[in-house]
């Protein structure tokens, strides 16, 4: 997909980029004071800023702060903002940098309502209070008010109470009991008409999926979606984390879901101008595999998922994923990824989107609303983008199926402002929650492969396809953000790692042992791979596939779960304690250091995620996003010169020192050379020099290459210079031209070398 844009590349400012950064996960049980805590650790790693997840006000006991309810103040249960100044400091007494995770596209709907105030005031005013402007409420839809699916069951009459010298009206239900603001003047009206006379309608959290008729994030109903593209909602909306920016306490920002918005472009553009041009910013975009981020767009990159991918993808064996897709299919009789990706997408679309496709089929008009359908359906990114060709493969699906009004609502999204940024917002909903929240749950083959921004149909990916990509990133967005573990990966990476290993031996996946459910069956297995013999290993893995379940929709649902099946679930755990088969477990030693040392060398900005410079196993949240735990004495242990046994202390020691070059030495890690090996072997080596003076080295699909006699004479030709590794080796055994592979790669699987003097 090809984009224009009216701003060339010279016009970017450039900022100033960290050289590593590292999340951690704030909430009640790890404010800020727990931060600062970790902060001399942090800088003895080798990190150069910290990541914090979103930080403003936000719902009681969140543990993750995406339901922001006060973007004025800075949150109380963290610490507040003295907490966040403090822990600025000390990062700052050492040498660290902070970066915020900030959420423009929507806020909670909490409980109680009143702690969003603007949102309170909408409720009392309606659409001529000056809060009105915040929110994308459709006043036209339904009865003209806003629709509030707050509750469990259908309101009762006798479950309201009012209180008219408070101006509140109360509703119990369950033991508990909610406030809702009265419009002025209808106090004294009878219940009936009191209810009727409201801005709201306050209703089942049911009806939300046909009748709501304010913007969400994706299908969750108590975040309302922010129109942060109104001038005035963004001065609003931004002036704490702007002061923040301007006071020093903040040198970078985290974009959470830019697709959301209405024009993202027109966003960054307002904030980049607001922050400055040293301020360093990505965005969390979600790009397929041929999609390039717009070129104008004032940021460093994006998060990372797209590396993330390419990453992955090298340690996936092309042949066995496929022998492993045709055993899944064998299995449990489900259909190719292309047919289940499609049927999730409509089922969502027209299930738990069937409001946000209602409004735009209306806006459409009746003749082109099977084409909007369609189109939404068959787009094969995110979200359009103005400049941007408009689903030519999209079109060319619906087409086939003989659906008329392409051509116009393709028109209709290029020409009409207000339905295309709607469109492309429902699109980018419609793409998160079919795929990432659906079709990636039931298409398990090999479950390392669905991760966001990866293609679990195909998700193998070459040597040089790698090197293309890399090249790609140095020359254009040089300092985005790289990723292996977050806290939305459904598996951390060195899980991933150990069930990719799987690609190359599928033989050892077994069958499904003959459940009546052989496609959670197959989940269970291959998580449980991947999980090992992790602390809590059942509860752990139990939970992790009971979620899978419900997302994937098949035999039960969030919204309509099976009691009697969802019981039997934990049956499915399997017993085994160690995980993966004997033969296999070097090929996840080599999967988990290669992806470490390609992570960590490779262009962009590499994050480590809170534990996981040490071995790091975590399912979906919230099992990836416990509170964190630091490998001090690990860490130091190997600073006074213990060897690195096991794979922990392998995986600590390489990133340990990796982290810190980057941080002593950020000059060598620029330029991206391929460099390729020669030999019968070859295909099993992807080696780059950055710079002149840093080469890495890693070894792929490490088990073919065992089953197939070893390096058995491949070499790989050095750049000029006399090489050693980063740790691990003194100068004197420093290596120069062409070096055998076997020998280069003893001891680890995967070596970054530096070239001495």
């Amino acid at each position: 997909m090809q984009y224009s844009s009216s701003q060339s590349e010279s016009d970017v400012p450039k900022p100033v980029a960290p050289t590593s950064t590292y999340r951690l996960q704030l909430g009640p049980a790890f404010p800020f004071a727990a931060a600062g805590a970790a902060v001399p650790y942090l800088a003895s790693l080798g990190v150069s800023h910290l990541h914090l997840s979103p930080a403003l006000e936000a719902v009681p006991g969140s543990a993750h702060g995406y339901d922001v309810t006060d973007h004025t103040r800075v949150r109380a249960e963290l610490g507040g903002e003295e907490g966040l100044r403090a822990l600025a400091a000390k990062a700052r007494a050492h040498g660290l940098g902070l970066v915020l995770d900030i959420v423009p596209n929507h806020m909670a709907v909490p409980d109680p309502l009143r702690l969003n105030r603007p949102l309170w005031e909408v409720l009392r005013e309606g659409p001529r209070s000056p809060y009105a402007r915040w929110f994308d409420v459709d006043w036209e839809a339904g009865d003209g008010r806003l629709l509030l699916p707050v509750l469990g069951e259908p309101p009762r009459t006798d479950g309201f109470r009012v209180d008219a010298d408070g101006g509140l009206l109360h509703y119990a239900e369950g033991g508990t009991e909610r406030e809702f603001p009265l419009r002025a003047g209808t106090a004294g009206l009878p219940l009936p008409e009191l209810l009727a006379a409201q801005w709201y309608r306050i209703a089942c959290w049911r009806e939300a999926r046909t009748a709501l008729n304010y913007r969400r994030f994706f299908t969750i109903s108590d975040l309302i979606g922010v129109r942060v593209e109104d001038p005035g909602v963004f001065s609003a909306t931004h002036a704490k984390v702007l002061e923040l920016v301007r006071d020093g306490v903040l040198q970078g920002l985290r974009v959470d879901h830019v697709d959301g918005l209405a024009d993202p472009e027109g966003y960054l553009r307002r904030l980049r101008e607001a922050v400055g041009g040293d301020c360093w910013v990505v965005v969390e975009k979600i790009l397929a595999r041929p999609e390039r981020l717009p070129p104008g767009w004032p940021v460093a990159g994006t998060t990372g998922y797209d590396a993330l991918h390419r990453v992955d993808g090298l340690f996936a064996d092309p042949e066995g994923t496929a022998e492993l897709a045709r055993a899944y299919a064998g299995a449990t009789g489900l259909p190719s990824w292309e047919e289940t990706a499609a049927a999730a997408a409509r089922e969502v679309l027209t299930g738990d989107l069937a409001a946000e496709l209602a409004l735009l089929e209306r806006l459409a008009g009746p003749e082109l609303a099977p084409a909007v359908r369609e189109l939404l359906i068959g787009y094969p990114v995110y979200r359009p983008y103005p400049g941007g060709a408009v689903a030519e493969g999209a079109a060319g699906a619906a087409g086939a199926a003989g659906v008329p009004g392409l051509d116009g609502v393709r028109e209709l999204v290029l020409r009409d402002p207000a339905f295309g940024a709607r469109f492309a917002q429902t699109s980018a909903a419609l793409r998160a929650k079919s795929l990432e929240d659906r079709a990636f749950y039931r298409w398990a083959p090999l479950l390392s492969a669905t991760e966001v921004g990866g293609e679990p149909g195909a998700p193998a990916v070459s040597v040089a396809e790698f090197h293309a990509y890399c090249a790609e990133l140095e020359r254009d967005w040089p300092a985005t953000g790289t990723v292996l573990s977050t806290h939305d990966t459904k598996r951390s990476a060195d899980v991933r790692a150990r069930i990719a290993a799987l690609s190359q031996a599928p033989g050892a996946m077994g069958g499904s042992g003959g459940s009546g459910d052989p496609q959670l069956a197959w989940v269970a297995r291959q998580s449980a791979l991947g999980l090992g013999d992790a602390p809590d290993r059942e509860p752990r893995l139990a939970a992790a596939l009971l979620k899978a379940a419900r997302e994937a929709g098949l035999r039960t649902s969030w919204t309509d779960p099976d009691e009697e099946y969802e019981a039997g679930i934990a049956d499915l755990v399997p017993g085994e304690a160690a995980g993966l088969p004997g033969h296999l477990t070097q090929a996840a030693r080599a999967n988990v250091l290669g992806m470490t040392l390609l992570h960590l060398t490779m262009p962009g900005v590499p994050e480590v995620y809170q534990g996981s410079e040490t071995e790091y196993r975590a399912l979906v949240d919230p099992d990836n996003r416990r509170p964190a735990t630091f490998p001090r004495g690990a860490l130091a242990a190997l600073d006074a010169g213990t060897a690195a046994q096991g794979l922990a202390a392998e995986k600590l020691a390489l990133t340990a020192a990796l982290l810190r070059l980057r941080r002593d030495r950020p000059a060598l890690f620029t330029g991206y050379t391929p460099l390729t090996a020669s030999g019968p072997a070859a295909d099993h080596c992807v080696a780059f020099a950055r710079s002149a003076d840093l080469v890495a080295v890693a070894t792929r699909l490490s088990h073919r290459l065992a089953e197939s006699g070893g390096w058995n004479g491949t070499t790989l030709n050095l750049p000029p210079g006399r090489w050693r590794p980063v740790h691990g080796a003194p100068a004197e055994g420093a290596q120069e031209g062409r070096v055998e592979l076997a020998g280069l790669l003893t001891g680890l699987p995967a070596t970054a070398l530096i070239r001495v003097g």
